[in-house]
């Protein structure tokens, strides 16, 4: 006989096979999936895979095998994207189990379409700062517009700086300029689309109270008031990121422009876990900013139960800190990773003022104003 003759038998003999291998198979992973349930330990820990929308500020944490590791022992495994936080009011939310933008604003607008899965939660913050290279933070305390704490750290201060972009300063204007080749053109700090991403919109948030003498920005009239001001901060910046990631590592790498806005969460992150910025770093707070309130929007209950751990678990609390966040409650353990680097950082925040943050109506408006837009 030839092969076709036996082709049936053969095939039935095979699938008898292959479904005895199958059942088998499925019975050994059910019953290894139990012991491991039932022990609290190994990957099989995470029975309940979790949805979650991210800003890229925090991708490397939820990445961190010892965060994997933490949610496992509590029996979740997520699965994470990344948007700019602005972005995400526009994501349908259906599929997901949380949001989690790094401001509130956003978060408080993303409420609204989550429905009903309780308030949202607050496990970590950041303020934000700027980072700049040696040479320019020289030249800006030479100018009065910052003040220096040794070769890494110092204050920038924002009534000075917003003046001279009012006056459409330049780098050559300023003393000692000509040293740096970088330091050429107008004179700036270089933030993420405040139409985007969180980090560029607090940053409009602050330079409006700072200009409009203290004032929380409330509405048109107040829009208005500042709205020429920080147009001239975004127009000289040309094509901006939506997220303050690649900024800051283009910054890090030697490239980009001389004073990037970042979070200090993202330069004590490197500090602590020893990967080095470099001798060339100085870290300038700004004398009034905001802090980003890292707000995890839940929009079903698993959603709520990963933010409640975030909050509430010691092991997460503290790998939070591992990755350079500020966890709420609990400014010790922050000052405590980061004494070793106090020569970058400032745990204290001692001299810098938080701006009240504008509602998001307010900010959305306060940033098409900025990118050229009628209302």
């Amino acid at each position: 006989m030839g092969f076709r003759e036996h082709s049936a038998p053969v095939r039935r003999i095979l699938g008898i096979v292959l479904a005895v291998l199958l059942v088998g198979g499925v019975a050994v992973a059910v019953a290894v999936g139990r012991e491991e349930q039932g022990t609290g330990t190994g990957p099989g820990t995470a029975t309940k895979t979790v949805r979650g929308v991210i800003g890229s500020e925090k991708a490397e944490f939820f990445a961190d095998p010892k965060v994997v590791e933490a949610l496992a022992a509590k029996g979740y495994t997520l699965r994470t994207e990344t948007s700019g936080s602005w972005a995400m009011e526009q994501l349908p939310l259906k599929g997901y189990d949380f949001v989690f933008p790094a401001s509130k604003s956003p978060a408080d607008e993303l409420r609204k379409k989550a429905g009903g899965a309780g308030s949202v939660l607050r496990p970590f913050y950041s303020p934000l700062v700027v980072v700049a290279h040696t040479g320019a933070a020289r030249v800006l305390a030479d100018a009065g517009l910052a003040t220096l704490r040794g070769r890494h750290a110092g204050m920038l201060h924002m009534k000075p700086l917003l003046d001279a972009a009012q006056a459409d300063r330049t780098w050559q204007q300023l003393k000692g300029a000509e040293k740096y080749g970088e330091l050429s053109g107008s004179l700036f700090v270089s933030t993420t689309d405040p139409g985007a991403s969180s980090s560029g919109a607090l940053y409009l948030a602050a330079a409006s109270y700072v200009a409009d003498g203290g004032r929380v920005a409330d509405g048109d009239a107040a829009v208005a008031r500042t709205a020429p001001l920080l147009r001239k901060l975004i127009s000289v910046q040309g094509a901006q990121q939506t997220s303050s990631d690649a900024p800051f590592r283009d910054f890090v790498s030697g490239v980009g422009n001389p004073l990037v806005l970042v979070y200090e969460s993202q330069v004590a992150s490197l500090l602590i876990r020893g990967q080095g910025v470099g001798d060339d770093l100085v870290v300038l707070y700004p004398d009034t900013t905001v802090s980003s309130d890292h707000t995890l929007v839940p929009v079903t209950e698993e959603g709520r139960a990963v933010g409640e751990l975030l909050v509430n678990d010691p092991a997460l609390r503290a790998l939070a800190v591992r990755h350079g966040f500020r966890p709420q409650g609990a400014p010790a353990d922050f000052a405590a990773a980061v004494a070793p680097h106090s020569a970058y950082l400032n745990p204290s925040l001692t001299g810098v003022r938080q701006a009240p943050v504008p509602t998001s109506a307010v900010l959305h408006a306060l940033a098409r104003r900025a990118q050229g837009e009628s209302s």
